[in-house]
């Protein structure tokens, strides 16, 4: 039955139940807690060995932070190359969409999931955060601006992953798209990048051009500075992902 032929559900039963398989479907693998370990053991030797947290000597987590973009263009991709490519390589994209929820209501489902996973992901690196209070006292308002930033940065990594795994069966494939875009997204922005494109774009268009990297946008929340314009970038890049990889899924 295709989603044309059928109505949307009357309640939130069905998207809730949508929404828990595929989040349990991520602890279902040894690769979840793989990439768990990795991201957080990742996240904490840059911040220290790389970042010289510890040796800066002061109690903010602005260096943590720093590499994020870096982390989540990796962890993004991976976690969200699942979310179609798999359903289409086993065969049983047909069987989701017999579920009483039209396909919109399936993506969602699907790319919150993949959200809420990364969300787990960063919350077990809050013993950072704390390890960083008992050494000194640092302005816990900033480190939760930094936390929510880097939330939002993971959903628009996210976003670009989903468009990756909506365009192919090959999980390998869509993570490495994913990659790489997400990656382009993290230099743009980076002084070597911007004297590459200079000579391209001009001062000019690099500085409009900068307004699109990750770190960019992320950097005004890990100083507390809850802009408006940032989330919104974030949160832009992450529903037109969202949007675009959903209508890719129903004109196939």
């Amino acid at each position: 039955m295709s989603s044309s032929e059928k109505s949307p559900s009357s309640g939130l039963k069905p998207f809730t139940a949508m929404l828990r398989r595929e989040f349990a479907g991520y602890f279902r693998t040894p690769l979840a807690y793989v990439f768990l370990a990795v991201f957080n053991a990742f996240a904490v030797s840059l911040a220290f060995f790389v970042g010289g947290l510890y040796e800066s000597g002061v109690a903010s987590l602005d260096r943590f932070f720093l590499y994020h973009p870096w982390l989540w263009a990796f962890l993004a991709p991976a976690a969200g190359a699942r979310l179609w490519a798999e359903e289409r390589r086993q065969g049983t994209i047909e069987l989701l969409l017999t579920w009483p929820i039209t396909v919109w209501q399936a993506a969602l489902g699907k790319f919150l999931a993949a959200w809420l996973f990364l969300a787990c992901a960063l919350l077990m690196t809050v013993p950072v955060a704390l390890t960083v209070g008992w050494l000194g006292d640092p302005d816990w308002g900033v480190i939760v601006s930094g936390y929510v930033g880097s939330l939002l940065c993971a959903g628009a990594c996210l976003g670009i992953a989903a468009i990756a795994s909506a365009l192919t069966r090959s999980q390998v494939i869509a993570f490495v798209t994913g990659f790489l875009a997400c990656f382009l997204l993290v230099l743009v922005g980076y002084g070597v990048f911007d004297e590459l494109l200079a000579g391209v774009l001009g001062s000019g268009g690099v500085d409009e051009f900068r307004r699109l990297g990750l770190w960019r946008n992320l950097e005004p929340f890990t100083l507390g500075l809850v802009d408006a314009r940032p989330a919104a970038y974030f949160l832009s890049v992450a529903f037109a992902g969202l949007g675009l990889s959903t209508i890719i899924v129903e004109r196939r």
